[in-house]
């Protein structure tokens, strides 16, 4: 991992010598997630990244049907391939596709549909490469295996290991939203890493219950993203989203209490909402979407922002955080 003048920490992955800068840019919002993006702003939100020491970017052929790993490719073209980490996903591969285009902004004539073989997995990685322009990623994932799981132990784990052992990857490991059904996965196989959205919040502590417990004894690092839970946490206005939907009023009264307690302490919610998750000892990393550079330059910042002890002692008090959840120190 190469340092620079604002390098952020870095962690390995498990038993890998995979690095990942303590924050990493998700590219889903640079595929227009909700809303198009022009692609000078992805270009420059890339960048923006870069200048403040992220080396880690997470991509997938999901996000946009392939665009996002386009435009990211694209804004790190001639960089010094061996200065940063890239993570992508199998368990989806790219198809022909024309009308409704469910949460993308820019229908490009594909879709990503789920394919959790092993052969599905082998053309995933391929397609990932070419669209990202590079000879190899860092990190593969199987993203999304839910109700697929004995599939993807069989096809697209078999074929990440195949990869790993032959050098073309440095880190398996999965990709979702859950908790269970990725505890259950990581019980049954070897993995490196889990990366896992929004189950480690200042909403939702769920992780605690049972994954993260075993990715600290399987030796699995953490990667947590969804830290804002999708936007509410960010900015938490009516229509505000949870979990890629609009959050619901009780859910927003929970939010104000949170950002109530967090003026209290004069700390933007942001700040508090993206240190929690990096405190958990089994988190190397969290992973900050953003679709502008402006939001990149502020999840940095709010990285950074100093919180005193008595905010996290507050909320505990105030039963909106876990009792057991580490803190920052």
């Amino acid at each position: 991992m190469v340092a620079d003048s604002h390098s952020l920490p870095s962690h390995t992955l498990g038993g890998t010598d995979v690095a990942v800068t303590a924050v990493g840019l998700g590219c889903a919002p640079l595929a227009g997630l909700f809303a198009p993006v022009d692609p000078a702003v992805a270009a420059a939100t890339v960048e923006a990244a870069w200048d403040g020491g992220i080396r880690h970017f997470d991509t997938a052929p999901h996000y946009g049907a392939g665009l996002s790993e386009e435009r990211l490719g694209s804004a790190l073209a001639g960089r010094d391939r061996d200065a940063f980490t890239l993570s992508t996903k199998m368990g989806r591969v790219l198809v022909d596709h024309e009308g409704p285009w469910d949460i993308w902004g820019e229908p490009n004539g594909k879709a990503a549909v789920f394919d959790f073989s092993y052969r599905g997995a082998h053309d995933a990685h391929l397609g990932s490469l070419e669209r990202l322009g590079t000879p190899r990623v860092e990190i593969g994932l199987i993203h999304d295996p839910d109700d697929h799981r004995a599939e993807a132990l069989a096809g697209t784990h078999k074929a990440l290991t195949e990869l790993k052992a032959a050098g073309r990857i440095g880190a398996v490991g999965i990709g979702m939203n859950s908790t269970d059904a990725a505890a259950d996965l990581l019980a049954q196989a070897d993995f490196d890493v889990a990366l896992i959205a929004g189950r480690y919040t200042l909403l939702d502590q769920s992780a605690l219950d049972r994954l993260y417990p075993l990715c600290t004894e399987r030796g699995v690092s953490v990667i947590a993203a969804g830290v804002f839970n999708s936007g509410v946490l960010a900015d938490p206005k009516p229509g505000a989203h949870f979990n890629y939907a609009e959050a619901d009023p009780r859910l927003l009264a929970r939010v104000q209490a949170l950002n109530a307690i967090c003026e209290r302490h004069d700390t933007p919610l942001r700040a508090a909402a993206l240190q929690f998750p990096a405190a958990h000892p089994a988190v190397a990393s969290i992973l900050v979407g953003a679709r502008t550079p402006a939001e990149v330059d502020d999840a940095l910042a709010m990285y950074a922002h100093p919180i005193p002890g008595a905010l996290w002692h507050d909320l505990k008090r105030a039963g909106l955080l876990a009792e057991e959840a580490p803190v920052p120190s």
